[in-house]
């Protein structure tokens, strides 16, 4: 590294300037392309494709923006993580950028590449982290972001340590892709398998719905002004959140013997099956199995049989489980729907279930098999992931630590 330069950001531009668009409500679905912070990946660009924001080219003018183009390198001073930047793509369009958004042009010193490879390091991103301030809302500065430094080797060498990352990357984001199929591939033979036990039920199956075959429940919450409603209480209170743990042995929520009195809260059987009604991003439809005593809030539903010799709750489990997305669809689900469901919908879902309850322990318990392999293989690729990610970041830290040779 005899010949390697340390240079700060701000040393290594020809300009260097912050995106200087405000919101505002002359937006049009033409004109000057709004790239923003959540454009800014860790290292490449989010097109994001349909969600693209626009302002005219007059108030484009009107408030002097600055264009940005092809090859400008972007850094976030948001997080994230703060400092995360790509390199800009060609996109066909005018476009600018957000004020939370650095403009780098390079000299023609250093490869875009090379710094943008730099930015994805451990030692770019902790001294980012340095420089960061504030607390509820982490940002750096763009006077701080240009004092970071930045190893440089000559461009001969940059373009060398380029090329080789761009041959070990590619393999690293291969042996991924193929990590992330394996997955998925786990997970859906494991919900095609569910699927297909509940989709060909036998002669002897009950046809009927859950609303005539079992109880529902729900809860309520306490008044949030009395604080004798939750301080030192003892008693499990479920929220949606809890129910994305499948199997429901503890829980953070706890309410009072007196919040319990004084709300609509109350206990739920223990086995029972719970749903959520509603629910930012996947949780809504989603069911876990209640292992102990403990009351909800409003949000989530029990469901248990109403003879319990006659049909197993985890039965029940394993049909809405295999029917999630039917059950989001319900709701008029199309992705961005959020309408939740209601104890009328979960009532009138239909339901079949074997007569025999020796079947239905035959059934839960191949389930039961099969799910434990599937998390073991789901395990092994989240592993591999892990480990994918760590090998990108030892070969960075060994190039811009000037540990690879020439001969590598």
């Amino acid at each position: 590294m005899n010949n390697w330069q340390t240079k700060k950001l701000g040393e290594i531009c020809d300009f260097f300037t912050d995106g200087n668009w405000i919101e505002s409500k002359d937006q049009s679905s033409n004109g000057m392309r709004l790239i923003q912070t959540g454009n800014i990946g860790q290292g490449f660009f989010k097109d994001r494709g349909e969600k693209a924001r626009y302002i005219s080219e007059k108030t484009f003018k009107r408030l002097k923006c600055t264009e940005i183009f092809k090859g400008d390198i972007l850094i976030s001073r948001l997080p994230d993580p703060v400092g995360r930047a790509c390199i800009l793509p060609e996109t066909g369009e005018k476009m600018i950028t957000a004020v939370d958004c650095s403009i780098l042009r390079l000299n023609k010193k250093i490869s875009p590449n090379f710094l943008n490879y730099y930015t994805q390091s451990n030692a770019y991103l902790s001294e980012v982290e340095q420089k960061t301030t504030g607390t509820t809302r982490k940002r750096i500065s763009r006077k701080n972001l240009g004092l970071v430094k930045i190893p440089l080797p000559p461009l001969s060498e940059q373009q060398r340590l380029v090329k080789m990352l761009d041959e070990v990357f590619e393999k690293i984001a291969k042996a991924k892709e193929n990590t992330e199929k394996n997955l998925q591939n786990a997970k859906e033979l494991f919900e095609s398998y569910l699927q297909s036990v509940f989709a060909n039920p036998g002669e002897d199956w009950e046809k009927t719905t859950i609303g005539k075959i079992c109880n529902l429940m729900t809860g309520g919450t306490p008044s949030r002004t009395k604080k004798e409603y939750f301080k030192d209480g003892e008693i499990n209170w479920l929220v949606s959140g809890d129910i994305n743990k499948k199997e429901i042995k503890d829980c953070d929520g706890r309410i009072t013997e007196l919040g319990l009195k004084n709300s609509n809260a109350k206990y739920l059987p223990i086995n029972s099956v719970m749903i959520a009604l509603n629910g930012q991003g996947k949780t809504r439809g989603t069911v876990a199995m209640l292992r102990i005593k403990a009351t909800c809030n409003q949000s989530l539903v029990s469901i248990y049989p109403k003879d319990d010799f006659k049909l197993l709750p985890e039965l029940i489990y394993a049909n809405l489980e295999g029917r999630y997305n039917e059950l989001r669809k319900l709701t008029g689900d199309t992705g961005n729907d959020r309408r939740g469901l209601n104890m009328s919908i979960i009532r009138n879902t239909k339901f079949s279930f074997p007569k025999s309850v020796t079947e239905q322990k035959s059934i839960v318990l191949k389930l039961d098999a099969l799910s434990t392999e599937t998390k073991k293989l789901e395990a092994i690729y989240k592993q591999k992931l892990a480990d994918l990610e760590e090998l990108k970041k030892s070969v960075l830290k060994k190039v811009f630590n000037g540990d690879l040779q020439q001969s590598v």
